[in-house]
């Protein structure tokens, strides 16, 4: 072979998911299709979620009736207007979940003063004075807990400013999150031109339905095909800088999935045994002991002590050789413990070129689609390129269907610090758990959910005002 040549690459198709726990027939590849035919998968569970859903909600002066519409939209037939080789009719929330969906008692619906747009707007920390107010009104909340089960917070788009802070690491979204998770109360935030006003009602509805089931406990679906007794770990870091730009801890981040790609609950914790390189955190072998103890601990609780078989841990940077210690310190028990880094940024690309069209032809030419989701080629030893974005054939019954419109997708670059064996299985694995993001109605993301969850932990979790030493539910952050 040709040192320049680089090998063949191979295929995998489109995963499918699973929408009942007995009857594993009640599988599909696309997402918002096997919630219609089947159902969700917790439907059938002992503790399904309870009938109605209950949601409280909070909005600006004026706002109400647009609120009322809003509720009123879910039990209402809605025709997509976009992505129409993908998304389907959303039939009604009642249709697709077996369940209703109402406001909570009046005692949880709370109109903000009109006088709050000018005290937000006029202030000169407008991100700081939105954000003492909501803290305010969701304090009211909690005295009236047991009449909700999720709250809707609703944002207009002339209150932006007030999102994000200009001189500070601000952010309102990661701040309303984190001061609920520490009540163990779930939240969705409503911004006005993403929800009341977009043209697609019916991307609104699954999209917000679907997320609401969620944060109520629901499962909407899990995967169909996994490897048994395996568990995967996604590991990721929030660092917190004091005087003079210095690191002066760092929040870690460190949840389980089950084989079957439901997520279980995470931990995290604050070390300053750490060393940065380039602004990347690398613990030292006693610390990634003990985050990798606890996440143990979080699996072992849910399955009668048992270890899991094999564990395959994500991040995005590197693992150090001291990282690498601490993980087999913390896994011993396990028959394989695999290790990888997940890098999104590469300056490879891949196009797809048809056959030629006749012998006539010497060469093929480029297709009008990428290259098909799924592709991936190995480029050495430890190291292979996986395309999570490309074309997926028939995904809504109408042809190819390519999630980002337009351009040349890059792959993802597996790279392995431990582990053994072909790269089918791993690469089956992060391809399938890109279909596991129970916070929006797309068939894809480009990253697996260990990397994707972990990454918003982290974001949202150093914006607690206390961190227990205890486990949370990811509902909370969603």
């Amino acid at each position: 072979m040709k040192p320049f040549v680089l090998p063949g690459h191979r295929s995998i198709s489109e995963p499918a998911l699973l929408f009942h726990p007995d009857r594993k027939q009640d599988r599909d590849t696309h997402p918002l299709a096997g919630l219609l035919r089947f159902g969700p998968y917790s439907r059938s569970l002992m503790n399904p979620v309870l009938d109605p859903i209950k949601v409280a909600v909070i909005f600006p002066a004026g706002f109400r009736s647009r609120i009322r519409n809003l509720l009123r939209e879910f039990e209402q037939r809605h025709t997509p207007r976009e992505r129409r080789n993908y998304l389907i009719e959303f039939p009604g929330f009642a249709r697709v979940f077996g369940l209703r969906l109402e406001a909570a008692s009046d005692d949880a619906i709370i109109e903000l003063p009109s006088s709050v747009e000018h005290e937000v707007l006029g202030a000169q920390r407008p991100h700081l004075r939105l954000a003492d107010i909501l803290t305010t009104t969701m304090n009211r909340l909690t005295a009236v807990r047991n009449e909700f089960d999720v709250v809707l917070i609703f944002l207009p788009d002339r209150w932006e400013r007030a999102f994000h802070g200009e001189d500070d690491d601000f952010d309102l979204h990661d701040y309303i999150k984190a001061i609920n998770a520490s009540r163990g109360i779930p939240t969705q935030i409503v911004q006005e031109g993403r929800a009341l006003s977009y043209t697609c009602r019916a991307s609104v509805m699954w999209r917000l339905g679907i997320a609401l089931y969620c944060k109520a406990g629901g499962v909407p679906w899990k995967l169909a095909d996994s490897e048994p007794d395996a568990a995967y770990v996604g590991l990721s870091y929030a660092l917190r800088y004091g005087e003079k730009g210095r690191v002066t801890f760092v929040t870690c981040c460190s949840q389980v999935f089950d084989s079957d790609g439901a997520g279980l609950e995470f931990v995290a914790y604050e070390t300053d045994d750490v060393r940065v390189f380039k602004d990347e955190p690398f613990l030292s072998r006693s610390e990634m002991r003990r985050v990798m103890a606890r996440s143990l601990a979080l699996y072992q609780r849910r399955h009668g002590g048992r270890n899991p078989k094999q564990v395959i841990i994500h991040k995005t940077t590197e693992f150090k050789p001291d990282e690498v210690d601490g993980c087999f310190d913390a896994w011993s028990s396990s028959e394989g413990i695999h290790l990888y880094q997940i890098q999104q940024e590469t300056l490879w690309r891949g196009i797809l070129i048809q056959a030629p069209h006749s012998p006539a032809t010497k060469s093929g030419i480029p297709s009008a689609y990428p290259c098909n989701r799924g592709s991936y080629l190995q480029l050495g030893e430890r190291e292979a390129l996986l395309w999570s974005q490309g074309a997926v054939p028939a995904a809504g019954g109408q042809g190819n269907f390519y999630k980002e419109g337009k351009g040349i997708p890059h792959p993802l670059v597996l790279r392995r610090f431990a582990g053994h064996g072909g790269w089918h299985e791993q690469v089956q694995a992060v391809l399938s758990l890109s279909k596991m993001n129970w916070n929006n109605d797309s068939l894809y993301d480009r990253l697996p959910v260990t990397l994707s969850y972990a990454s918003i932990l982290a974001r949202t979790v150093k914006r607690m005002p206390t961190i227990l030493p205890r486990p949370y539910e990811f509902r909370l952050f969603m």
